[in-house]
């Protein structure tokens, strides 16, 4: 059964890691658009969807490993 404690856990690490990830993306992206580099502006697009999957699949984990699926 899924507890407070999963959820929240979930939550939180989702969160940290994904917006890690995603300002790490956003920040080298911006750095090289600054620069005058093309490939900076795919690191910009896809910062904030790869930061959500990051969540999705935690989810799946916690789901998986609880039987829900």
């Amino acid at each position: 059964m899924i507890t407070r404690g999963d959820i929240v856990l979930l939550g939180i690490s989702s969160g940290v890691i994904g917006g890690m990830t995603g300002g790490v993306l956003l920040g080298v992206g911006l750095d090289f658009v600054g620069n005058g580099v093309n490939i900076g502006w795919v690191l910009l697009t896809i910062g904030a969807p790869f930061s959500g999957l990051i969540g999705w699949i935690m989810a799946r984990r916690l789901a998986k490993r609880t039987g829900v699926t």
